[in-house]
């Protein structure tokens, strides 16, 4: 690995579900003395402070513990001053603020120093060197814009010698034109960014990786056919994916059909709150089936009752997907995302829960316009 960019020192990974739980709480308590110290606190939350019935300072004493918060709402990360969110500790550092969604109304906003950084660092030492080689060059095929993945591909990249090359993508205009019934637009919207991969791919680099949402994808890969060649023979080793669209359905027909043997890919689970959770290595005898991981102890995942949020269901069990963030940049004592899934337990790779199936939340569904993803 290129180390010489790197901008935080990871701990070692824990070996046991009894030593990831232990790093869980011992990094839970240290965020909320974070955030909660008049010394270190952001405003915002400095502010709700005083409008609990306890102490996060003094009550919260593990990952539990936070169950004690309400309900995170939505809207607090709509509009401004985005700065109530900046811990007094970071100030002083660049910063940057990320978008999300947007696509009626005003965006929700994220605001970050580092995090996007070391987010993509930590998820760099769970690729295999043979399909994500030291040195190569990358694509970035995704959204552009005010969104961190551009920029967090691009340190990807870096931090393991390559270089990102990336295309023009505005996700919100896809779905403004998909909910619009402008279909075809849409389509020719889509073939003008795939035109653009195509001419990055043709243009005489060496780019062996690349990340890319499972739509975009498939329809590079049907480019690369239509012209006499296909993702391997252009080049491509290793692939990361991510979206709503990754079914095993996709991901089976996406290995069989649109990649064959020799190219590696790997789902992810990701947001601009959360950072990236990895999916299960790939095994044949699940038939498909993934499962997520997400990076604790910077951010946790619970599956959770649908009548319920502070109750987890049991494994195998369906229930919403309930996010932790936890970092010296951003702390979100659980966030109700927009996906429902099943709880899995703990695996070799990643000793903490899983989710597995996840999909757009059912209350939610018929709503949800999916674009790029």
């Amino acid at each position: 690995m290129k180390h010489d960019i790197a901008v935080a020192e990871l701990p070692p990974a824990p070996s046991s579900p009894e030593e990831a739980k232990a790093a869980l709480d011992k990094h839970t308590v240290e965020m909320v003395q974070w955030h909660f110290s008049e010394e270190t606190g952001s405003p915002f939350w400095l502010e709700k402070k005083s409008t609990y019935d306890f102490d996060p300072l003094t009550d919260v004493t593990c990952f539990e513990d936070l169950r004690q918060f309400p309900e995170f709402e939505d809207e607090w990360l709509r509009g401004g001053p985005v700065r109530r969110w900046l811990p007094k500790g970071l100030e002083g550092k660049p910063l940057y603020v990320f978008e999300t969604g947007g696509t009626t109304g005003i965006p929700k906003s994220r605001l970050v120093a580092e995090d996007h950084w070391i987010d993509y660092e930590m998820f760099s030492h769970t690729l295999p060197d043979e399909f994500f080689p030291e040195g190569a060059d990358w694509l970035m095929l995704g959204p552009s814009g005010p969104r961190r993945l551009r920029l967090a591909v691009e340190h990807l990249a870096q931090y393991r010698g390559g270089i990102s090359f990336c295309v023009d993508l505005d996700p919100r205009w896809v779905v403004k034109l998909l909910k619009a019934g402008k279909v075809e637009e849409a389509k020719a919207y889509q073939t003008h960014v795939i035109d653009q991969a195509y001419t990055v791919l043709t243009a005489g680099h060496d780019i062996q990786c690349m990340f890319a949402t499972p739509k975009l994808l498939e329809a590079l890969a049907m480019k690369l056919f239509d012209e006499g060649t296909s993702i391997e023979e252009i080049g491509i080793k290793g692939i990361f994916a991510g979206g709503t669209e990754f079914t095993p359905q996709w991901y089976k027909f996406c290995k069989e059909e649109l990649l064959g043997p020799n190219v590696y890919i790997t789902p992810t689970y990701g947001n601009t709150l959360m950072g990236l959770a990895c999916g299960k290595p790939f095994d044949p005898a699940e038939n498909y089936k993934i499962t997520y991981y997400a990076p604790q102890p910077r951010a946790a995942v619970e599956v959770v009752d649908f009548d319920d949020y502070n109750k987890p269901v049991g494994y195998g069990e369906t229930g919403r997907v309930k996010l932790y963030t936890l970092t010296k940049e951003l702390f979100i004592p659980g966030f109700m995302e927009r996906d429902e899934g099943e709880r899995e337990e703990p695996c070799d790779k990643y000793p903490w829960d899983g989710v597995s199936g996840v999909r757009p939340f059912h209350v939610f569904a018929k709503t949800t316009t999916v674009g790029v993803y």
